[in-house]
């Protein structure tokens, strides 16, 4: 089982959602897919996200846009970097991740990231994510009114600090086993190389 903890907010989580469902695939495993808010965990334990936007060395912000670019042309994917609106509050498109289940998420939480990284909406806005809704044969207004549930409120907020607890600082964190952990798009040649070590045995 591979657990992958996100927040579709994150631009890496969206080269990484996108990348990690063949190899996957490949190795016959199966994704738990555990949304998180990421916000929670820079507020908990890495606030020096929030110092290096106040204070962006140029160099680097110009090095990671080309990053990004690189990797979302070898996935295949459009993004548009940064979008109008960032950062983003994507509480209720976590939410909405978790009030759907595991099997509708994928759908729903692809279009979200879609929705943000490739199309610059809001996904802030209860417009944008219920146009997302109908485009998937979802309800809006049982989403919008779902997500408002103190269950799926407690489950979100106990997911992000479940990630904490076992050691994640930012989104994507992706675990093998239970306590192999990885962290970023750009470390999934690792976890590959984890999978491949465990199918050899």
């Amino acid at each position: 089982m591979i657990e992958f903890f996100f927040d579709c907010s994150s631009p890496w989580t969206y080269l990484a959602f996108h990348n990690i469902q063949p190899l996957a695939k490949e190795f016959g495993e199966q994704i738990s897919w555990r949304p998180v808010l990421v916000g929670g965990i820079f507020n908990a334990i890495n606030p020096s996200v929030y110092a290096s936007r106040e204070n962006p060395v140029a160099a680097k912000v110009r090095y990671m846009k080309k990053d990004l670019a690189d990797w979302a042309r070898l996935a295949g994917l459009a993004i548009k970097i940064p979008p109008t609106v960032f950062p983003v509050n994507s509480i209720k498109a976590m939410r909405g991740c978790l009030w759907l289940g595991n099997d509708a998420m994928v759908p729903f939480a692809r279009s979200v990231f879609e929705a943000y990284w490739r199309d610059d909406k809001d996904i802030s806005r209860e417009p944008v994510l219920a146009e997302i809704c109908r485009s998937l044969d979802i309800d809006p207004e049982k989403l919008l009114t779902g997500i408002g549930d103190e269950g799926i409120k407690n489950e979100l907020k106990a997911n992000t600090d479940e990630a904490i607890a076992r050691g994640a600082f930012g989104s994507p964190t992706i675990f093998l086993s239970k306590t192999d952990m990885y962290f970023g798009n750009d470390r999934l040649p690792l976890v590959r190389e984890a999978l491949q070590r465990k199918s050899a045995a």
